[in-house]
């Protein structure tokens, strides 16, 4: 890929993970209600995405492979902050930020257990991906769900393994000697594209039907 092209999907990318969460938040916002949304699809989203940020830093990747992921963490976390008021949960959002926030200097005690995170990153996030499914499927309506967020997440997710790709594509046998690990990377970011293509076509089929009856 040429570099300006590179520069521009990392360009994209970046702003639309700026504003990824904004739809979602002004659903929520404005209906006072998470209906269609799965708090604990949330909580496991937000867990491997601080997995796979502490993980990028730990091993000194470039900056652009992750930039956008404090961006997405906070947003977040503020959409969680609404939910669990709507809810009435407030406290239990304190018990949350507490765990994550240990966590996150816990992780990084040991080599070997940042590795054993990492391994387990993608498939918690896939988790995550797949517990939202399972709650559209029960409830049969996609409620506050936005299908323009999951449909940027789709973006992200293409752009973030491009740019992936094309960064580590220089020294990526030399990155497969020094830790095996580093292929996760690029099998988190292929996974995820797929499950937010699933997720985002099953809210607008779930629209569509409801928009028929």
């Amino acid at each position: 890929m040429a570099p300006g092209l590179l520069d521009l999907v990392h360009l994209t990318t970046w702003a639309v993970c700026a504003v990824i969460k904004l739809p979602q938040l002004v659903a929520v916002l404005r209906a006072g209600s998470a209906w269609g949304l799965s708090v604990s699809s949330l909580l496991l989203e937000l867990a491997g995405l601080l997995v796979f940020l502490r993980y990028q830093i730990y091993y000194g990747y470039p900056l652009e492979t992750y930039l956008e992921f404090p961006v997405v963490i906070a947003q977040d976390v503020i959409l969680l902050s609404c939910i669990m008021h709507f809810s009435g949960k407030v406290r239990r959002a304190c018990f949350y930020a507490l765990v994550y926030w240990v966590g996150w200097y816990m992780i990084t005690l040991q080599k070997w257990i940042i590795d054993l995170a990492m391994n387990l990153c993608t498939l918690i996030s896939a988790a995550s991906k797949l517990v939202q499914l399972q709650h559209l499927w029960e409830t049969k309506d996609a409620g506050q769900a936005s299908a323009l967020t999951w449909g940027m997440s789709v973006y992200a997710s293409a752009g973030e393994l491009q740019t992936t790709c094309v960064v580590t594509a220089v020294d990526f046998f030399d990155l497969c000697l020094q830790y095996f690990f580093s292929l996760l990377v690029l099998i988190r970011f292929i996974v995820m594209l797929i499950l937010n293509i699933w997720v985002t076509a099953t809210i607008l089929h779930y629209r569509k039907i409801k928009k028929t009856d």
